[in-house]
């Protein structure tokens, strides 16, 4: 095996746990433990809570506008439908009167289960923020926002 010149780390860093996507994955790995462990308490997964979020704000949107505002694929969004459909949560129409997207709709149930489940969720962003200084709260969104525009395509 031959040897080979490092590369160069894109910034100062000790090691591996200072670069910014392992700090990214590290909050990441946290705020989805929360959130699992409280949306247990209102029989609810983290993609299923994201749905129903997303169908309160924008009523009527199809699956595959649902895949892409909770970060996963149609398929696992099909899943979580079906799931919450199950549960009495959401409506999904049958047959559309243009194109082939179906709009979904959260149903009053559904509706009692996001308000519930928000407030646990929101009580975990409260910790979150209140660990920074209020003044960096827009500049820390605003960082992240352009680091995820820089990686998109």
């Amino acid at each position: 095996m031959e040897d080979r010149a490092p590369v160069p780390s894109p910034h100062p860093a000790r090691d591996i746990t200072e670069h910014v996507g392992y700090r990214l994955k590290r909050a990441s790995a946290a705020l989805r433990g929360a959130m699992d462990k409280a949306l247990r308490e209102h029989d609810l997964t983290v993609p299923q809570y994201s749905c129903l979020e997303l169908l309160d704000e924008r009523p009527g949107l199809s699956n595959a506008d649902l895949a892409r505002g909770t970060f996963v694929t149609r398929q696992s969004a099909n899943v979580v439908l079906r799931g919450l459909k199950d549960a009495g949560l959401i409506t999904r129409a049958a047959t559309t009167d243009h194109g082939r997207a179906l709009p979904v709709h959260l149903t009053p149930a559904g509706r009692r289960r996001l308000h519930a489940a928000r407030a646990a969720v929101y009580a975990i962003e409260e910790r979150m923020i209140e660990a920074i200084p209020a003044q960096r709260l827009v500049a820390l969104l605003a960082a992240l926002d352009a680091m995820s525009d820089a990686l998109d395509d």
